[in-house]
């Protein structure tokens, strides 16, 4: 599974829009994901060199920082949960750490 142009764009801006949403700081959320900063660039980007899991996990988890602020998050066009069961056919995803919920 794999992204064209258009829809690289469109999970680009988001994921843009749910990190502005969450409050948290960039740093942060590369720490709780295990990224570094280039890798989290990558992913928030949507670039070639990101990797899809690492695109479902950052998703999931700035999902789980709005909702934990009360917030409603940017919903996805394209990383909707029918594209969540193409994609886990293709390559395992791993579950986003929770901020403050036992994780």
């Amino acid at each position: 599974m794999s992204l064209n142009e258009e829809e690289r764009k469109r999970t680009r801006e988001e994921l843009r829009a749910n990190l502005r949403l969450s409050g948290a700081d960039p740093e942060e959320i590369a720490a709780e994901l295990g990224f570094t900063a280039r890798r989290l660039d990558d992913t928030l980007d949507v670039t070639e060199a990101s990797g899809p899991q690492d695109v479902w996990l950052l998703r999931d988890h700035l999902d789980d920082l709005v909702t934990a602020r009360g917030g409603t998050p940017v919903p996805y066009t394209v990383l909707t949960e029918r594209a969540r069961l193409a994609a886990s056919a293709w390559f395992p995803l791993r579950r986003a750490p929770r901020r403050g919920r036992g994780n």
